[in-house]
């Protein structure tokens, strides 16, 4: 992470909570520890060992995750590379397919699933008919 990026992010991190210990881990490793995670994909067992230990990245991605605080880092950070780019900070264009046309008929996510499990349980059926029937 950059000195740039950590400036635009700093803020935005919560203080330690009161009443504790105080922190003893430096964030900004913290940060690219989950920038390493997020952008490789790797399992958090496989985390070089120059960064925080695994079980402190796992409790501070799931902490800033239940609070908010990465999808406000996430919304700077995009922000800040439209805007590098010479682009508009939002997007002024989408693209549609088919597909999510038709989920959206049905009425969104929840009855496209519906439908695709109704689908596979009727398939399911006819093979197990199927595969009964005596000879």
């Amino acid at each position: 992470m950059t000195d740039a990026e950590w400036a635009l992010i700093a803020g935005m991190i919560p203080p330690a909570k009161r009443g504790g210990n105080a922190r003893t881990v430096d964030l900004r490793e913290v940060v690219n520890g989950l920038l390493y995670v997020l952008g490789t994909g790797c399992q958090w067992r496989a985390i070089p060992k120059d960064l925080p230990p695994r079980s402190t990245l796992h409790g501070y991605f799931m902490r800033w995750e239940w609070d908010g605080t990465l999808e406000r880092i996430h919304h700077a950070l995009y922000v800040q590379c439209r805007e590098q780019a010479g682009r508009e900070t939002s997007p002024t264009a989408a693209i549609i397919d088919s597909q999510s046309v038709k989920g959206a008929e049905k009425g969104g996510p929840r009855s496209t699933h519906t439908a695709t499990m109704a689908a596979r349980r009727s398939r399911e059926r006819s093979v197990t008919c199927w595969s009964t029937r005596s000879a």
